[in-house]
């Protein structure tokens, strides 16, 4: 069976020039996920790639290719027809029912990807593989009911790694918002301020008609509970509806938040918080001696910038480069250990992750790790700073910009930044940690391995995919 049997390269599609229809951009196709997240706009104007729904996008060009740039189109209005880069060799099925989803996981095929960069033409830098030059590519390929089958069951795995991939933003998100909430906007101080301001005049606070306080009010009660409001993010109502034990963890972090806001270099900030350098809590920095170090095959992952997702507090260990034991131990100066966090500091600069329990990796050059002295802060209340805006921002208007922007420690040790009490640092570490927790971000690599290692057997049909169906179950 040739790979023209079931595919047509670059069909015709009918698409009328000057009408404005939707538009994909190389920037726009993923490198190691199948679905494509941002679709534009654009007139056409008679060049480029014509695709649809179903249909496969395989970025043609250099540096693109070795890249992995490849996606399944699936987000278009029902028989639109939309347009692209015309450095996409748009790979269609014959019978959409049986081969879409077989046609993506063969563009993905390390085999098929090596074939079409050996086939490259042009000049060095701009160099692409011709379309004809894929419809000679060998391989054995099963029949069309196995295809269907073999599509079915590797897009259940990418499915569900997208499914973890939401659920992780999430939460993450949720994260973020506690975050701001305590130590960017003071909700539960403002919300004490609020009580206070309304007792001082007599009113009950929260009446809209400015009713007067009778004379048995208990301030200290309307204090704590609107405290735990703004803490829980929950309504009076919805705050006598929690378990005793969960209102008694909320009554313990109210009484950590003062009820008033005072001038800081940072502009206002709680009454008796600290404005900290950043050099006053680090414990220990742990680096890369700025060198490559001894690669092998196999064994302890080194991580680099792109492993630093964005919106994820966890790194993504799926590497292709490795360290053995011996260069581990001796070789680097010093070891990251479990809530240690890390920042890049060359190129894509403050990106940050933490370092998650059980895992053993070390990292390049252009990676900074940090220790804090746990007496000061809480690796958890740290990471949400270090991610936020103004920690950001303090970092950019410290950049050094040649070729690769950077970032020196020692600049880095100059930032302010805000130092709320251990004991409240710890406690929103403990209340967040569910939502930490939650995370998938292990299963998806083990999900992600998975279907890359079955790939090449899967769909030769070598593999049987009852064979793998207990692993699949296990996995998700």
């Amino acid at each position: 069976m040739k790979i023209t049997d079931f595919i047509d390269f670059n069909p015709k599609r009918a698409l009328n020039k000057g009408c404005l229809a939707p538009f994909i951009n190389m920037a726009a196709l993923p490198v190691d996920s199948r679905d494509i997240n941002q679709i534009g706009e654009r007139e056409f104007k008679g060049g480029g790639s014509k695709f649809k729904n179903g249909d496969t996008l395989f970025a043609r060009i250099t540096p693109c290719l070795e890249n992995g740039k490849t996606a399944k189109v699936a987000e278009l209005p029902e028989n639109t027809v939309a347009h692209g880069s015309t450095e996409f060799i748009v790979m269609a099925a014959k019978e959409p029912e049986y081969d879409q989803d077989y046609i993506y996981y063969l563009a993905r095929l390390p085999e098929f990807r090596s074939y079409a960069q050996a086939r490259m033409e042009g000049t060095s830098g701009r160099q692409r593989v011709p379309w004809q030059s894929l419809v000679e590519f060998d391989f054995n390929f099963p029949e069309k009911e196995k295809r269907k089958e073999i599509g079915d069951f590797l897009k259940t795995i990418d499915n569900k790694i997208e499914l973890n991939r939401q659920t992780n933003q999430t939460l993450e998100q949720i994260a973020q918002a506690i975050f701001k909430s305590w130590f960017v906007d003071f909700d539960p101080v403002k919300a004490k301020a609020q009580v206070c301001a309304s007792v001082a005049e007599g009113r009950i606070p929260g009446s809209e008609k400015n009713t007067p306080l009778p004379k048995d009010f208990d301030v200290e009660t309307a204090i704590e509970r609107a405290a735990m409001c703004a803490i829980s993010s929950k309504s009076l109502e919805e705050l006598e509806q929690l378990s005793s034990e969960t209102q008694q963890q909320l009554k313990t972090i109210a009484a950590l938040f003062p009820d008033t806001l005072v001038e800081s270099e940072l502009g206002e900030i709680p009454e008796g918080w600290a404005v900290t350098r950043f050099k006053q809590i680090v414990e220990k920095y742990i680096d890369n001696r700025g060198k490559t170090p001894p690669l092998v095959d196999f064994g302890i992952p080194l991580l680099e910038v792109k492993h630093l997702p964005n919106g994820s507090m966890k790194p993504d260990l799926d590497t292709t480069k490795y360290v053995d034991d011996e260069t581990y131990e001796n070789w680097f100066r010093a070891h990251l250990e479990t809530s240690d966090i890390i920042i890049s500091t060359v190129g894509t600069i403050g990106r940050i992750c933490m370092v998650p329990e059980n895992e053993k990796f070390t990292i390049a050059q252009n990676l900074l790790g940090m220790r804090f002295y746990k007496e000061k802060s809480s690796p958890y209340f740290m990471y949400y700073q270090m991610d936020g805006f103004r920690f950001r921002h303090d970092v950019d208007a410290r950049l050094i910009i040649t070729v690769q922007a950077s970032i020196k420690r020692k600049d880095l040790e100059t930032i302010d930044l805000l130092s709320p009490p251990v004991e409240l640092q710890n406690k929103f570490e403990e209340f967040i940690s569910p939502f930490v927790s939650m995370q998938q971000s292990n299963q998806e690599i083990k999900l992600s391995n998975m279907r890359d290692s079955l790939l090449p057997k899967l769909l030769s049909g070598e593999l049987q995919i009852e064979q793998n169906q207990t692993g699949l179950e296990e996995a998700i």
